[in-house]
């Protein structure tokens, strides 16, 4: 899913943007959620659905766009074991960003809590009241977000290695503005 385009699209690059802040400020409320006993718990799962179920549906948009736009390609010049390793974050990131507000949402079901997005906005249960398939999606949830907290750590070296050791144009194909020493 590669183009000889040397950046995403401009939709593209606002999304990754804009679901980078998304899942972090996710991640971060999810460490507080799981902190925490005391009434700001309550604050926080109700910024924590709603946020999830945006991740959710912008990462759908997302992965429509990488299916219309593709990618660029990659540096020819780059090892293929780095060219596999770049593949398969990527279907890390959409597994999570896809996987983590659906097992969520699916855990909240489990347990018969309402996803309430805002107002009197509730979306249907997904899954069946089980009491032991809340606990192995509450399980996966948590662990998973270990996962996806290690992926943006692997992600964040991988950009700062082609941006200050190679210097290959990868970390511009997706910066959110243009400039000058960039490849167009």
């Amino acid at each position: 899913m590669t183009t000889s385009r040397k950046r995403f699209t401009a939709p593209q690059r606002l999304l990754h943007w804009l679901m980078a802040i998304c899942i972090l400020s996710m991640l971060f409320i999810g460490v507080g959620m799981v902190s925490t006993v005391t009434p700001r718990y309550l604050t926080l799962v109700q910024i924590h659905k709603p946020l999830g179920i945006a991740i959710l549906v912008l990462a759908l948009i997302r992965l429509t766009l990488r299916f219309i736009y593709k990618a660029p390609a990659l540096p020819p010049d780059l090892p293929e074991p780095i060219k596999l390793a770049a593949e398969l974050s990527q279907y890390a990131f959409y597994a999570l960003m896809i996987g983590m507000p659906l097992i969520g949402w699916g855990m909240l079901s489990a347990a018969s809590y309402p996803v309430v997005l805002f107002g009197g906005v509730h979306l249907p249960s997904i899954l069946p009241v089980s009491p032991s398939l809340h606990t192995l999606l509450w399980r996966a949830h948590y662990y998973l977000a270990f996962a996806f907290f290690a992926c943006i750590l692997m992600h964040i070296a991988a950009i700062l290695f082609h941006k200050l050791i190679r210097d290959d144009g990868v970390f511009e194909a997706m910066a959110p503005v243009f400039s000058r020493n960039q490849p167009k």
